[in-house]
This record gives C-alpha cells, structure tokens and sequence, in this order.
C-alpha cells in the first residue's frame, strides 16, 4: 500500500509567504483604526504625503513604543509654519530622505545620466508631541468582533494574559502580558475582515509572548532598526501566519503577511537566509503555544 509523506503545512505557508514577498505585495496597511484617521500610513502634517519605504516602519515603531495615536509628523520647523510648537523636552524621531543632485556622468558608463541621491536625516515629532494643533477625534467604536470560538479557546488555554484598550497592540516583557486594541476599532482591510485582523493581530502578539525568557528565551531586540527587534517582527509575523492557518482564522494566506514581511526584510538585505531562519523559530514558537493549550 502506497503511503504519501505527512503534509508540512509550515513548509507550505513559508512557501507562500516567500513567492508574494517576490512579487512586491505593496505595503502594509494596519487593520485597526486610530485618532489619526483613516489613513494608517504616517503622512507629514505640514505636505500631506505619505513617508515612505523604511520611514513607515520607524514611524510605526516610534509611536506604537511612544503611545502616540496620531498619524501626523512633521519638523520642527514645519510644525511651526502650521502655528504650533514643539513642547519643550520632547525627543524627536528619525526619519531618512534622499536628496537629488546632478554631477558629472562617468565616461565609461554609457547608462549614467550624472544624477546622483544622497540620504539625509531628519528629526520629526507627532502630532501629540506639540501644542496649538488641533488633534483628530478619537475613532468611534464599530462594537465587538465576530468571535472564532476555537482560536478563542486556543488563546485562552495558553493562559496568556491578554488585556484590551488604547490603540496599541504590544507584548509587554515588564508585566508579562499582551495588549490589545478595542476591538471596536478594528475595521479589517480590503484583503480581511474585522475579525481576521483582530486574531491576526492576537496571535501575532501570541508568538512575541511565546518568546519570553521564561518561555523560549528568543533574543527581542530593544531598540527598532537592531537586528534582534527586526527577526523578531519576522518570528512573529510568519508564526501568526502559521496560527491563522492552523486555527481558522484565514482559509488562505493573507496578502498582508507578506507586505509586513517585506518592510522588516528590507532591513535584513544581507542575510538571505533570514526568512527562513524566522520561520524556524515560528515553528517551534507554534508548536510550544499548542503544547501549552492542551
């Protein structure tokens, strides 16, 4: 009798996973809503344009670990030409521009025009951070999500501490526990529904539980931009893609996996194993979740 090989549903997600980072899958869109409109990007308050690139990430990060509800930046003196001011003592954020000049072409480069880019830094604050600035109103709540009952149960037998309120999801390795947005807030993408995005959003926060000293003792990074914080973001983005998989919550691979996969893998372009390392990682996290929900 004929015998097939078990199916390695981790095999195949990562499959998936590496064939839509290749085919640019765009960027990342956050399923929640905050103050800062519907508009999730962050946006320089002063221009109107969306940041771009790695700018996205490094302004996520900076008001995700900072609390700041607002999509808006802006420079010192940007803010000031919109008649606001920066407070006194606030600490800006880091942001990376890239400034066209023209030089001569090289003679033996037939394809050079003589235009050169040179990267430039520049501090921003958020909205939050400055007075005379009229904040946007706090979203209003869309009322609970549909509930998954069995990645409710899943969740709930790990016996992770899982609270709700603000806008911020986060694990916090200080009072071991995982923070969650209301879940009014939570209005889904063009590519998933509220209630995908909210246990995409919980399981991911699962995996970063998963990793504790304690637990799995993975190394979290600190700061955003270490390489530690970005294989991180890969171990749990991958391993919610598992669990989504795993538990119901999505019949297919969500193109957003990959989007938010593709940012942190920018800041990874020399480890062309990096993918594959964080979906090692995502796999032992996701087996030991499911050892403890027994």
């Amino acid at each position: 009798m004929k015998t097939h090989p078990p199916r390695d549903l981790h095999a195949e997600i990562t499959g998936q996973l590496i064939a839509a980072i290749e085919a640019e899958p765009g960027k990342p869109v956050l399923p929640w809503r905050k103050s800062g409109g519907a508009l999730h990007l962050p946006m320089n308050a002063l221009t109107g344009n969306a940041y771009n690139g790695v700018n996205i990430l490094s302004l996520w990060v900076a008001g995700e670990v900072r609390g700041f509800g607002c999509a808006q930046w802006g420079t010192y003196r940007q803010w000031a030409e919109l008649g606001a001011q920066v407070r006194k003592g606030e600490k800006s954020s880091l942001v990376v521009f890239y400034k066209e000049f023209e030089t001569d072409p090289d003679p033996d480069d037939a394809g050079d025009t003589g235009k050169r880019r040179m990267a430039r830094a520049s501090h921003v604050f958020n909205a939050a951070q400055v007075d005379g600035f009229d904040l946007p109103p706090a979203p209003e709540s869309l009322g609970p999500v549909e509930r998954i009952a069995r990645a409710d149960a899943f969740v709930g037998a790990t016996g992770a501490r899982v609270g709700h309120g603000g806008e911020r999801a986060f694990y916090a390795p200080s009072t071991d526990h995982i923070q969650m947005p209301d879940e009014g807030l939570f209005t889904g993408t063009q590519t998933m529904t509220r209630s995908e995005g909210y246990y995409a959003t919980l399981v991911h926060e699962l995996i970063h539980w998963s990793g504790a000293k304690h637990r799995l003792d993975r190394e979290m990074g600190k700061r955003f931009g270490d390489r530690a914080y970005a294989a991180e973001e890969l171990v749990a983005e991958v391993g919610a893609a598992f669990l989504c998989a795993e538990l119901g919550i999505t019949q297919e691979l969500r193109a957003d996996h990959a989007q938010y996969l593709a940012n942190w893998l920018e800041l990874l372009k020399d480890d062309s194993k990096a993918i594959f390392a964080a979906a090692a990682r995502a796999s032992e996290a996701a087996r030991y979740l499911k050892g403890t929900a027994r």
